[in-house]
């Protein structure tokens, strides 16, 4: 099973004879055992099985299979959310006084996270721009650097990054490279194969492609060496909280993944809940053609606004126009961009307003990513948190207007945007 349409409705469960057909939903939160012993073996990680849904589950565990084949890992841990993902795979590598790399140009969320929250806990994130030179980024870096971070497409930056700049950097100096693919999705780009050794979903967005579950995920590539590596003492020491488990020497090629769920899920518990799997699971299936059509009609609709006299600027990488289209050609599939387009409107603030009350097709939510149109002005909402210069690092203006291209028609959704912006006049 090679190609990535087969594997988004094949991989990840394969039926006994005569049981159930799709993955059936196992709502429990604890799992019997004839003897204590065997029990004993499952906490010992001598066997493989599930004992307690907070670290393991089979229906989470299909979901976490399908994606460990779709990005071409070892491994894969579902989380609650997108938010809680990144943070169980911060916390894994970091503690009070370490520090890490990130693009200034990610979701605003995160960027509060590592801005704000992580910098509470004594965490520092060093930001850098996206078009940085690897000298400038390389100038931010200490023997307390434990990871780079970036955003395959920012969001809603629409920024590319250069895959091959920071996998070089991050090999330089031994340290992981830690990429959020939550917009790309591994029918568009699977950053694995670019050098990546984790890649973390908010799987609330394509993956479950509907609106209906909020999730994470990680996903290890097994090709980063932990073992004797200075950076990441917790992985080649004893764990005294683990039976002294030695992550590096004992974990094979799953590392990460199994230090981020015995120590990081066993003690914040922010695990996926088995019906949200089965539903993402559901999503998965359909993953490979949504994506096509989602990025054929971002790039009708970008194309449109780039005529538009109400429109100030437009970012879509699948524009010829657009500065980081051959970055895009060189790292994404079959010329597939996404389904997130963003443009700057004339009149700024008060126009962003009128406009998005005026669209009928794409409605004003607090999401992105799924079937339907859908519309948010970032400065006013999931950014407003953020202050007028940290929207500037951000890559968000004031009159940016983030669009979530759905899989409607074409010819309905550039019709309903093209009026609501001839109304915002």
């Amino acid at each position: 099973m090679t190609a990535i349409d087969t594997k988004c409705v094949q991989a990840g469960y394969t039926p006994g004879n005569g049981e159930a057909r799709v993955i059936p939903i196992v709502q429990s939160t604890t799992f019997a055992y004839d003897t204590p012993e065997e029990m004993g073996d499952l906490f010992d990680l001598k066997k493989a099985g599930y004992f307690y849904t907070r670290l393991g589950n089979p229906t989470v565990g299909g979901l976490e299979e399908k994606l460990t084949a779709l990005e071409g890992g070892t491994a894969a841990l579902c989380a609650a959310s997108g938010m809680s993902a990144i943070m169980l795979a911060t916390l894994n590598v970091c503690k009070t006084g370490d520090n890490f790399l990130s693009t200034s140009n990610i979701y605003g969320g995160t960027y509060n996270l590592f801005n704000v929250t992580l910098r509470k806990l004594g965490i520092e994130c060093r930001f850098y721009e996206a078009n940085d030179s690897k000298e400038k980024i390389e100038s931010l870096i200490d023997d307390k650097t434990r990871f780079i971070f970036a955003e395959t497409i920012a969001n809603p930056a629409g920024i590319v990054i250069d895959f091959d700049k920071l996998t070089s950097i991050a090999k330089k100096y031994g340290m992981l490279f830690m990429v959020d693919s939550t917009i790309a999705t591994p029918c568009i780009c699977r950053p694995i194969e670019w050098g990546a050794d984790v890649v973390i979903h908010s799987t609330t967005k394509y993956l479950d492609g509907h609106a209906t579950s909020v999730g994470g995920a990680i996903i290890e590539s097994g090709e980063f060496n932990f073992v004797g590596n200075p950076r990441y003492p917790d992985f080649n020491t004893p764990d005294a909280s683990y039976h002294g488990l030695v992550f590096a020497r004992d974990a094979g090629k799953t590392p990460f993944t199994m230090r981020a769920r015995v120590i990081g899920m066993r003690d914040l518990g922010a695990q996926m809940a088995p019906m949200n799997a089965f539903l993402t699971m559901l999503g998965t299936d359909t993953l490979h053609l949504r994506m096509a059509r989602h990025s054929e009609n971002a790039l009708a609709l970008a194309k449109a606004l780039e005529k538009h006299p109400q429109v100030e600027w437009v970012k879509y990488a699948g524009l010829e126009s657009d500065e980081n289209y051959a970055r895009a050609n060189k790292y994404f599939d079959n010329g597939n961009c996404s389904g997130m387009v963003t443009f700057g409107i004339k009149g700024g603030r008060e126009a962003a307003m009128t406009f998005q009350k005026a669209l009928k097709l794409f409605k004003v939510v607090t999401h992105i990513a799924d079937s339907r149109s859908c519309v948010l002005h970032p400065a006013s909402t999931t950014h407003r948190q953020l202050s007028d210069a940290d929207l500037v690092a951000c890559g968000v203006a004031a009159n940016l207007i983030r669009l979530s291209v759905g899989t409607e028609s074409a010819s309905d959704i550039i019709a309903d945007v093209i009026n609501a912006l001839d109304s915002a006049k």
